[in-house]
């Protein structure tokens, strides 16, 4: 299973922007992913089609499984 921690932003245009860190530490300390999304909108690094990172919408943790088959192809 794999784990993604994303955070979501608001940006200028009023959309969603999603950045994603593969293998969070878990259990998640909110207080800190909060301080570095402040600290990713502060620094202004990243920017959209709808602009800059405004605020810090959410944080969840998603979770993903695979299941691989394999199939003979003639």
């Amino acid at each position: 299973m794999a784990k993604t921690l994303e955070l979501l932003f608001l940006t200028e245009g009023g959309k969603s922007a999603t950045l994603s860190v593969a293998d969070p530490i878990e259990p998640v300390d909110v207080e800190k992913v909060k301080t570095a999304m402040d600290a990713v909108i502060a620094s202004n690094v990243f920017t959209t089609a709808s602009g800059s990172f405004m605020s810090a919408k959410g944080v969840r943790v998603v979770e993903r499984n695979v299941s691989e088959y394999e199939v003979n192809m003639k």
